[in-house]
């Protein structure tokens, strides 16, 4: 299975991570670091985690209050958008692949 992130997931994680790391030095490389070991644990097992709006999943990180929100797909697993837990819910439903 392959993994994927839509450009506008790949644009939030390098935001989320500039910011941690002006408010504290290395804290983006912390962010970084558990949202690429998240990435390769849904990609390992991206049915295990729960249902956010159908069709995607969300696997929510432990030290960050954010979480990645994925598609699973024939082949690949997306990620469609890494986002604060409590901020603007649902933004990311528009950036949703055409099935």
């Amino acid at each position: 299975m392959k993994l994927i992130f839509l450009r506008i997931a790949r644009n939030e994680m390098a935001e989320i991570k500039r910011y941690y790391n002006f408010q504290q030095k290395r804290l983006g490389d912390a962010f970084q670091r558990e949202a690429q070991t998240a990435a390769q644990l849904i990609l390992a097992r991206p049915l295990s985690w729960q249902i956010e709006i159908e069709p995607t999943r969300r696997f929510i990180l432990n030290r960050f209050p954010y979480k990645m929100v994925y598609l699973v797909q024939a082949e690949q697993v997306v990620i469609v958008a890494v986002m604060h837990q409590h901020r603007r819910p649902d933004y990311w439903v528009d950036h949703l692949p055409n099935p």
